[in-house]
């Protein structure tokens, strides 16, 4: 098979499969979140193996494990979550209003002495923006209510995902080398490889920095419900979730997490700057223990490729994308290092076509 036509066949390929994803993207969900507990799951069926059970037994104990732990975190957790972001949602104007009498206070007697401006004209214009800015995040924030209950299909993922997920952990090992003989020889150790390294990619960000977001959720939510921080658990374990794009969630959560702080706790400063250091610490953890221990430096997704692959999945694929985004993205990062490799060792960056490896002399 020439160049041309192997090019002409993996780009056939991929465009199956994205047509594969456009046109069952609504019914997708279970089985890609199942394929993906399958993944994470496997090292720990491998290692159950090695210690004398059987692949069945070793799916089984495990997925009978994970089923129960996540059905524990369902009933004790989601129940406060749901609760404090109904909450969050109904005091969100009312918490812009408070903000913006603070805001505007500032404004009059230190910002519009130190900027020369008129103090009303000031505070004016930071109402009108902090109003619009409250609208938006209340409509976003009730389109993610409405939205996330229309999205999952509750009965479906947590009777579908199981099953999908126990078949695959049983058959993960038998899928593999089955994919493994219908590669061509001539390009079997290439693609063993690629494999590897993509496989060392989507292993290293999406377990470590699962982890990494777990362990994070729960050292926002505890300092701040410690604090006594008003959605403290809401907002500690969304800080978490977003933190699997690096520093959005930080960001996020500080954001919020201080915004609601000054409304509640105003003029005692003492609080409001204890929220500002559960943020201060948990991003110390994050970047000098957790971040190096868990995911390493060498995964190689750059935090704007992850963002761009996110939205572009997102938009193209609604939430069934955003699941697929990281180990695409990961696949066509590790495929982009070993094209530009090829492409440094080719006659074509060399500059001569079958000649010496001198470089041509320059005038």
């Amino acid at each position: 098979m020439n160049l041309q036509r192997q090019i002409g066949f993996w780009l056939g390929t991929l465009l199956v499969f994205v047509l594969f994803l456009f046109i069952f993207r609504d019914v997708l969900l279970p089985f890609l979140v199942g394929m993906a507990v399958a993944y994470g799951l496997d090292p720990i069926a491998d290692w159950l193996e090695r210690r004398g059970l059987s692949r069945l037994a070793a799916s089984l104990v495990i997925l009978v494990g994970f089923v129960v732990l996540l059905a524990l975190l369902v009933v004790l957790i989601v129940p406060l979550m749901v609760n404090q972001l109904a909450g969050l949602i109904d005091k969100i104007p009312t918490y812009a209003q408070q903000l913006q009498a603070l805001v505007q206070a500032f404004l009059e007697t230190r910002l519009g002495q130190m900027l020369k401006v008129d103090p009303g004209q000031l505070s004016n214009s930071m109402g009108t923006l902090m109003s619009e800015a409250a609208g938006w995040l209340s409509a976003l924030l009730k389109s993610i209510w409405s939205g996330g209950s229309a999205l999952v299909d509750l009965g479906a993922l947590f009777v579908v995902t199981p099953v999908v997920a126990f078949y695959m952990l049983i058959d993960w090992d038998k899928m593999v080398a089955r994919i493994d003989s219908w590669v061509p020889r001539d390009y079997v150790e290439t693609v063993r490889s690629i494999a590897r390294d993509i496989d060392h990619a989507i292993a290293g960000f999406v377990r470590g920095q699962g982890l990494v977001c777990a362990l994070l959720g729960c050292i926002y939510a505890f300092g701040l419900m410690l604090v006594g921080l008003n959605f403290g658990l809401l907002i500690g374990i969304g800080a978490g979730i977003l933190s699997f794009i690096p520093y959005v969630g930080t960001t996020v959560g500080f954001i919020v997490g201080v915004g609601v702080a000054l409304v509640q706790f105003w003029p005692e400063w003492q609080w409001i700057g204890a929220t500002v250091l559960v943020f201060a610490v948990g991003q110390f953890i994050e970047g000098n223990i957790l971040q190096p221990r868990l995911v390493g430096r060498s995964v190689g997704l750059h935090p704007v490729w992850l963002m761009f692959a996110l939205f572009a999945f997102g938009a193209l694929f609604g939430f069934v994308g955003l699941l697929v985004a990281v180990p695409a993205s990961a696949a066509i990062a590790v495929l982009m290092r070993f094209a530009i490799a090829r492409y440094l060792t080719s006659p074509i960056y060399r500059g001569r076509l079958g000649g010496d490896d001198q470089p041509p002399a320059h005038p």
